[in-house]
């Protein structure tokens, strides 16, 4: 979230470069798009976030696994549902 300048839940090559400086592990240009390639498979010229954490984690990682599925369950609890909301009665009141 700190590297995504434009907040769209991507990271493109020029927040990849600032978080690897920042990090002490500055990368040349044609690193930094190589990278990005590996990632996407060429597909992209930014990585998402779940690539990003895909990348960092190891697909495997129990630890990927963990953060996505807690992602998916915050996303559900945000939904809201539809229709109009169910009528109150004065004993519903605090």
């Amino acid at each position: 979230m700190d590297f995504d300048l434009n907040a769209q839940g991507d990271i493109d090559i020029m927040a990849l470069k600032r978080m690897l400086e920042k990090l002490g592990a500055a990368k040349t240009h044609l690193e930094l798009k190589k990278m990005i390639t590996e990632v996407t498979g060429g597909m992209s010229e930014t990585i998402s976030y779940r690539d990003f954490v895909r990348m960092m984690l190891g697909k495997r990682s129990a630890i990927l696994k963990i953060i996505l599925m807690y992602e998916e369950k915050a996303k559900e609890k945000d939904e809201k549902p539809a229709g109009p909301p169910p009528k109150k009665i004065i004993a519903d009141l605090p």
